[in-house]
């Protein structure tokens, strides 16, 4: 897991200052959570984004962005609700989920929008 900056995000994710048009730049799909160190449905996510990290290692990205740090990054997004998640697959449109979700839901959600089967975890 990597917390981004506006210089990372513009490299690794996205350049709109170049860019109208959503281009991800990417090699393998990514979730974004918006987020903020005050808030307290984001320190319930964050646990589970970093579970993610490790269960998706090598076939998901999974990036972080404080809201109260990168203004700007949050406002490209529109994001008016924290937590936030943002799903950027490969060669497609973004999609955001706002609000804390169970595990299973981000699971379910990296199946729907990246086609990316749950890792079996053994005992």
């Amino acid at each position: 897991m990597e917390y981004l900056t506006k210089e990372t995000f513009l490299e690794k994710v996205f350049d709109y200052e170049t860019n109208e048009e959503w281009s991800y730049k990417g090699e393998r799909p990514c979730i974004i959570d918006f987020y903020a160190d005050w808030c307290g449905p984001c320190k319930m996510v964050a646990p589970i984004m970093e579970e993610l990290s490790k269960d998706y290692s090598g076939s998901v990205d999974i990036y972080k962005i404080d809201t109260d740090e990168q203004t700007e990054l949050a406002e490209v997004f529109g994001i008016r609700s924290i937590p936030s998640v943002l799903f950027c697959p490969v060669g497609d449109q973004p999609r955001l989920a706002v609000g804390a979700m169970p595990k299973e839901s981000y699971i379910q959600a990296i199946d729907d929008i990246f086609g990316i089967k749950p890792p079996i975890i053994l005992l």
